[in-house]
C-alpha cells in the first residue's frame, strides 16, 4: 500500500522545518538557557496562555522560586500570590504538587509514563517535557500542531472541540517526528503554528514546509481545521464595592472550592444574599466584561455604602474586611486587581 503524499517526504518536512527552526526561533529564556525546571515551568505557563504574557511572569518566578527544591518548600498561598494574574490557578497548585512529588525522588523520571503518573501532567506536558530534556520519541499535539496537521493534509474531519482533534491527529503526529532530534522538531512544529501558520491570516508566502501543505497550496488554509464552534452562555453578575473607613469589603472562596480556592474577589449579590432591589437605587460604578471557559460574563459594580447592605449577611462565610494597605498582601483574581486598583484610584 502507497504512504500518504506527506508521510512519504516526511524526511523533507523535518529537515525543512527543522532547518528553519534554527534560524527564526524565538530566543526564549527556556531556549536560551534551558533547564528541565524552566522546561516544566514554562510548560504550565504557557497553557491557555500566549508567550507575551507569560514572560514577565516567569522572570519573576524564576528569580521567586529558582528551583524545584525552592518552589516544594514554600507554603501554596505564597505560590498563587506569585500566579496572580495568570489566571487558571489550578495550573500554579499543580505545579507546586508536582514540585513536592518531585522533592524526595534521587532524580526526576525519564519516561513519558512516568511524568504522567504525576500531578497536572497529561498528554500533551509529558510529551514536550520529556521530548525536550530527555529526547523521548514523543510527539506534541496542541492546537497548533493540530492546525498545522489538518492543513498540511486538507483533513476536512468535523472535530467536536481540540482535545478530540488532538487525540485523532496524534498518530500522524508520531509518524512525522523527527526520531533523532524530538525535541526541536516538538519545539519547531509550536513554533511554527505560534508565529507562522496563525489561526487567521496565517503567513504562508513565508511558511518554510508550504510545499507540503495542501491547504496552503489550495489557498484555502484558514478553512482547517474543522472544529464545532463553542456554545458561548452569556451571564450577569452584580458585585458590590463597600469601602468603610479605610477597609474594602471582599469575599474569599472556600479553600476546597474548585476554582479561585482561598482567593479573594469583590462578593457578588449572592454572596450577600442581596436581591436587586439592595442594587435598584445603587451607583453603578463600572461594567466589566470577561470571559471565562464558554461563560461570557458582564459584571456590574454597584457602590454601596455599609448601611445598605443587609446587616445578617456581613455575617456569613467567606466575607472579609481588608483595609488598602492590605490588599498588596492578598491574592486576588486577576481582573478583580486590576479592578480594584482602577476603582480605588477613580474614589481618591
Amino acid at each position: 500500500m502507497a504512504q500518504p503524499p506527506l508521510i512519504a517526504q516526511k524526511v523533507a518536512f523535518q529537515q525543512a522545518l527543522l532547518s528553519w527552526y534554527r534560524v527564526h526561533q524565538r530566543k526564549l529564556p527556556w531556549r536560551t538557557s534551558p533547564s528541565l525546571y524552566k522546561t516544566v515551568v514554562s510548560e504550565f505557563m504557557l497553557q491557555q496562555t500566549q508567550v507575551k504574557t507569560v514572560l514577565p511572569y516567569l522572570a519573576r518566578w524564576l528569580q521567586v522560586f529558582p528551583d524545584f527544591a525552592t518552589l516544594a518548600a514554600a507554603p501554596e498561598e505564597q505560590v498563587v500570590k506569585n500566579w496572580e494574574g495568570l489566571g487558571y490557578y489550578t495550573r500554579a497548585r499543580n505545579l507546586h504538587k508536582l514540585a513536592r512529588a518531585l522533592a524526595p525522588l534521587p532524580a526526576p523520571p525519564r519516561t513519558r509514563e512516568a511524568w504522567m503518573e504525576l500531578p497536572g501532567i497529561g498528554p500533551y506536558t509529558s510529551a514536550a517535557i520529556t521530548s525536550i530534556s530527555f529526547g523521548t520519541r514523543a510527539a506534541v499535539v496542541d492546537g497548533n500542531v493540530v492546525r498545522i496537521l489538518t492543513r498540511l493534509t486538507a483533513d476536512a474531519t468535523p472535530f467536536r472541540d481540540s482535545a478530540s482533534a488532538s487525540k485523532a491527529l496524534a498518530p500522524l503526529a508520531d509518524a512525522l517526528l523527527n526520531h533523532e532530534e524530538p525535541g526541536d522538531h516538538n519545539q519547531a512544529m509550536m513554533e511554527l503554528g505560534a508565529t507562522v501558520c496563525h489561526r487567521q491570516n496565517p503567513l504562508c508566502t513565508i511558511c518554510p514546509v508550504l510545499q507540503f501543505c495542501t491547504a496552503g497550496r489550495r489557498g484555502e488554509p484558514e478553512s482547517y481545521p474543522r472544529l464545532a464552534a463553542k456554545v458561548i452562555e452569556q451571564r450577569a453578575v452584580s458585585r458590590v464595592w463597600c469601602l468603610h473607613q479605610g477597609s474594602l469589603l471582599l469575599h474569599r472562596t472556600a479553600g476546597d472550592a474548585r476554582r479561585l480556592a482561598n482567593m479573594h474577589e469583590l462578593p457578588a449579590a449572592e454572596h450577600l444574599d442581596a436581591d436587586e432591589s439592595v442594587f435598584a437605587k445603587a451607583n453603578l460604578l463600572a461594567t466589566k466584561k470577561r470571559g471565562i471557559t464558554r461563560f461570557a460574563i458582564t459584571e456590574s459594580i454597584y457602590a454601596l455604602p455599609l448601611p445598605a447592605l443587609p446587616k445578617a449577611s456581613l455575617k456569613r462565610p467567606g466575607l472579609v474586611w481588608v483595609t488598602i494597605d492590605e490588599l498588596d498582601a492578598l491574592t486576588l483574581s486577576g481582573p478583580h486587581r486590576r479592578w480594584v486598583t482602577e476603582l480605588l484610584a477613580s474614589v481618591k
